[in-house]
């Protein structure tokens, strides 16, 4: 009864797509996601696996790949930009295989930089405040998570730990969809972890220090825990599960009413594992390999259709949203609530 209540509160029509479909037309499971909203259209920018970077400044219409000399063989699981034209990227694996790269001219040209050659660094996400503000995060390394920061868009530096809690045995924060990383309101920094526990790390002062809160979602085994964090107003929302069950909807989502000091199971759940949630008007969407859902609480969570291969990601900017996934699928998010418009218009 819940659900169906959720899905009337949220008011849409069935038979109606909450997805418009588009092929980029590159072969690579995409993960990272960024858009660029101008009063002439929207330009989508999506990165993934064999070094690919793709491009749309057409609202999806038509993709360009974009080259990074010598990535062929990195994953690039995180982009960001504001304008188009100063663009951050972001690779994920051991060691030398974690990199950042910069572009100033819309992806002309790529500078790296940076990377690190211990084994234990392994970037997770990357988020910005804005084109010259950014920061980074990796798995423990000595114990504790890292961060990396940059105020002028040149030069990076690790955070101190100093004030951080330290990091359980194994614990690690997720890649799929560059979201286990969020920013918010100029001075705030989350992150959320997985394995043996399933926490969010909370700083109020740009990670000079920090909190840790359990959360009650799925966790124990490396495949487990929380892959993507969202807030609107004071409710944080976390989702995951285990990506080795991607139908299992045991423990997929929490939420909490208080900026993230306590934590609660979302009442209905998500229906399987989720890789990335993000805020758009009406709430929240949450995507997956196999399905998405909205909520307009984080509490009660209401399935909505998605493409048959799933999504990795999705991302909402300006009251536009997108989504990418796996065989270089990206997928323009149509709001079916009676709260949004229902326009496919770019």
């Amino acid at each position: 009864m819940r659900l169906l209540a959720c899905v009337l509160l949220l008011g849409f029509a069935a038979g109606d797509s909450w997805w418009t479909v588009h092929q980029t037309g590159v072969d690579a499971n995409l993960r990272g996601l960024a858009l660029v909203v101008h009063r002439s259209g929207t330009i989508i920018w999506a990165s993934g696996s064999k070094g690919r970077v793709v491009r749309s400044i057409d609202g999806g219409e038509t993709w360009a790949p974009l080259n990074i000399p010598s990535a062929s063989n990195l994953d690039f699981r995180g982009i960001q930009t504001f304008d188009g034209k100063t663009v951050y990227l972001m690779s994920s694996g051991p060691g030398e295989a974690s990199r950042i790269y910069k572009s100033s001219d819309g992806g002309t040209t790529w500078e790296m930089q940076y990377s690190d050659k211990r084994k234990s660094f392994f970037l997770d996400a990357l988020a910005c405040f804005d084109g010259k503000s950014c920061f980074a995060l990796s798995d423990p390394v000595d114990g504790k998570f890292l961060l990396l920061a940059t105020t002028d868009g040149v030069h990076w530096k690790e955070l101190t730990g100093e004030h951080m809690p330290p990091a359980l045995p194994n614990e690690g924060s997720f890649a799929a969809s560059n979201s286990s990383l969020l920013l918010f309101e100029k001075s705030q920094i989350y992150f959320a972890t997985g394995g043996p526990a399933a926490r969010v790390f909370h700083s109020t002062d740009l990670g000079q220090t920090w909190t840790a809160s359990e959360t009650p979602v799925l966790h124990g085994k490396p495949s487990q825990g929380i892959f993507s964090i969202a807030r609107a107003g004071d409710t944080v929302v976390v989702v995951g599960g285990d990506y080795e069950k991607s139908a299992a909807n045991e423990k997929t989502a929490a939420y909490s009413n208080d900026e993230g000091r306590s934590w609660h199971l979302a009442e209905d759940l998500p229906s399987g594992f989720r890789s990335a949630v993000d805020t758009f008007d009406a709430g929240f969407v949450a995507v997956g390999l196999n399905g998405a859902e909205t909520s307009r609480d984080g509490i009660h969570w209401a399935h909505i259709d998605s493409p048959a291969s799933g999504l990795n990601t999705v991302t909402f900017i300006s009251g536009k949203g997108w989504a990418v996934g796996p065989k270089g699928l990206a997928a323009q998010f149509v709001d079916q609530t009676e709260y949004g418009a229902t326009s496919t218009n770019p």
